[in-house]
């Protein structure tokens, strides 16, 4: 790990890459970071990958504010504040790693997948990876409906046991990534893939796999 302005980040990689990979990480991320590294590796070693640690996931990836889902933490809805934050990290790395003319990438994971979508409506990226992104989230879809995204290339993933979770809300997550795949489509290249399993599995390879397609993406367009 290093601090790159005030950020705790994992970093992997090389310098002068052709593609630089952005992703918000809990410590359950860095669990999966050696599976996610074997998978991009399957497509392209011309990469820097930057896991910008969070330090609250329910204030920091949240649009705006939610009531809990469970137990008593709403969702504060402080993604604005440390989005500016991940700009400035972005920056510096393009800065330290000589990186300036790089295609830059950002994804996540559940939360952190909402958050990267997000991003897409604030800035311009040459792609964005949403695996099992939240976007069962309040009011999010029509935010979409009324925001041009930013982007080309749009990779949605979802594990096929997700839509039986016990919580209404968040069941919902395959009819809402269904319309949300639906109407990114007729803006973007955009692909939905269904994975084996819960919420819980595989999720390094899960977004390895979403930052590899981007890749193969605009390395063919």
């Amino acid at each position: 790990m290093e601090t790159i302005k005030n950020r705790q980040c994992f970093i992997h990689g090389k310098k002068q890459a052709k593609y630089l990979l952005i992703q918000p990480i809990d410590e359950h991320d860095l669990d999966a970071m050696e599976e996610e590294i074997e998978t991009i590796n399957k497509t392209t070693s011309d990469y820097l990958l930057v896991g910008i640690l969070v330090n609250d996931w329910q204030r920091e990836l949240s649009p705006w504010y939610m009531p809990a889902l469970f137990g008593n933490e709403d969702f504060q809805g402080g993604a604005d504040v440390f989005y500016q934050e991940v700009k400035e990290v972005v920056e510096e790395i393009k800065v330290l790693y000589d990186m300036h003319d790089a295609h830059v990438i950002i994804g996540g994971y559940s939360l952190a997948g909402l958050f990267a979508l997000y991003a897409g409506y604030q800035d311009a990226y040459d792609g964005i990876v949403g695996a099992s992104p939240s976007v069962w989230f309040k009011d999010f879809l029509s935010y979409t409906q009324t925001h041009p995204i930013k982007t080309q290339y749009v990779y949605l993933s979802l594990g096929d046991k997700e839509e039986k979770a016990r919580n209404k809300t968040m069941a919902s997550v395959g009819d809402c990534l269904r319309t949300y795949e639906a109407y990114l489509r007729e803006h973007t290249h955009c692909i939905l893939e269904m994975n084996p399993g819960n919420h819980f599995k595989d999720t390094g390879i899960r977004v390895g796999k979403g930052f590899s397609w981007i890749i193969k993406s605009l390395d063919h367009a």
